[in-house]
């Protein structure tokens, strides 16, 4: 069935109906490694998922491994420029659930981002980057505690779709030639992009931020757009966004408006408020008033922006997950890049990677398992035991290796 990876005999697949995991006692789940620092995040990061899995069932349920490969480990097995293999996206949609590490982008040139090719190939439409404090991080903010976020972002479409030329391409001036025939005009010899958002790709990705807000008890939900100036694609987004929220939920959801003019301000038991907001503003008001926010619905592009900018409120990327989701799959990843001048020397922070597979095991039901690995990051944490990205800004903090802060975090969830 693949070309260069077997599956392990041991282990069974993950099946999906209806968008709930039917997880087996030992379940095959694909990782990639990641390039530069992925190594040894990933390395730290798998001592600590076994650790706590053995712990949570006492040795009953075991997850079995299985490397796949993209990025540059991808060229060392598959040979030259073959970056994302065939068989990795055949292993992924097969096992269901898979985790990764960073992988390498060139900037400017070469090819596409893997991860965005990964989302787009996979059709994970839902990139979810929940974003929260841990106490003992250091932050730039007064009271980052009062940020607590889940970003769902638009996944395969926006300027991500890849739908853009050269300036002074065939493509390109071809393009300006239909434009301009449509009334608009574009300077001569510009690059071209273009921006779809449809209507279904908008109404999936809210429907999904919304349903996990009735599910997980959360009361807004915010849709984040451009409007103002973008009415036909990020104005639309908002528009389908309400559309949705009336048809499918108007038993439980209230409008901004309605919330002032029919309630007095005060939300309804059982309600949950719908709103929107321009993104220029919200990133103000995410500085300003984040205690308000809670589920964020926006496009792609902003949804890049804001979720980056929301981790660092909170310590930075290295402390931020990130799940890439479908109805019937899931991708979990480390939300920082491959920070290649560390890589092999065992410093780097794998909290991004823990984190994220924390969202993992919650994701195949094993909710066990991701309280036991943030209980015992938040307790690592709390000890001021770290990583030097850390440790250089917090007082009387000892500095860790990657796999030492990964050792003591299985001590603490083994004495958890």
């Amino acid at each position: 069935m693949f070309d260069k990876i077997t599956a392990p005999q041991a282990g069974t697949a993950i099946t999906i109906s209806k968008g709930t995991c039917i997880t087996p006692n030992n379940p095959i789940i694909p990782f990639i490694e990641g390039d530069g620092s992925g190594r040894d995040i990933w390395k730290a990061s798998k001592k600590v998922f076994d650790a706590a899995t053995a712990e949570a069932y006492k040795n009953e349920r075991k997850i079995v491994w299985l490397e796949v490969y993209a990025g540059e480990k991808a060229c060392s097995v598959y040979g030259k420029d073959v970056w994302l293999p065939e068989d990795t996206l055949q292993a992924i949609k097969e096992f269901k659930v898979a985790i990764k590490g960073p992988l390498t982008t060139p900037v400017g040139e070469g090819f596409r981002s893997i991860n965005v090719t990964l989302r787009q190939q996979l059709d994970l439409y839902a990139c979810v980057r929940p974003v929260r404090y841990f106490s003992g991080v250091p932050s730039p903010l007064k009271t980052p505690e009062k940020l607590d976020v889940v970003i769902f972002r638009e996944n395969t479409e926006d300027v991500y779709a890849g739908v853009e030329w050269a300036a002074g391409s065939k493509e390109a001036n071809k393009i300006r030639d239909v434009i301009i025939s449509c009334g608009k005009d574009i300077r001569e010899a510009s690059a071209i992009g273009i921006k779809p958002i449809s209507e279904f790709g908008s109404k999936r990705l809210i429907r999904k931020a919304i349903q996990y807000a009735i599910d997980n008890n959360r009361k807004v939900v915010t849709l984040v757009h451009k409007g103002n100036i973008m009415k036909f694609t990020e104005g639309a987004f908002m528009n389908w966004g309400y559309e949705l929220a009336r048809k499918e939920f108007g038993d439980m959801l209230i409008t901004e408006n309605d919330l002032h003019a029919k309630y007095e301000g005060k939300l309804p038991k059982g309600k949950i408020v719908i709103n929107d907001r321009i993104a220029d503003n919200m990133f103000q008001q995410i500085l300003l008033r984040p205690h308000e926010y809670s589920v964020i619905a926006t496009t792609n592009l902003n949804g890049d922006y804001l979720s980056d900018a929301c981790a660092a409120q909170v310590g930075g990327l290295g402390i931020a997950p990130g799940a890439n989701v479908s109805d019937d799959m899931g991708m979990f990843e480390a939300t920082h890049g491959t920070a290649p001048k560390y890589a092999d020397q065992d410093i780097i922070n794998p909290s991004s990677v823990l984190l994220s597979g924390a969202l993992m095991f919650e994701f195949i039901g094993w909710q066990e398992v991701a309280r036991l690995i943030i209980s015992g990051l938040e307790k690592t944490i709390g000890q001021k035991y770290v990583t030097y990205d850390l440790e250089r800004s917090m007082s009387g903090a000892t500095r860790a290796k990657t796999s030492e802060f990964a050792d003591r975090i299985v001590k603490n969830i083994r004495g958890n």
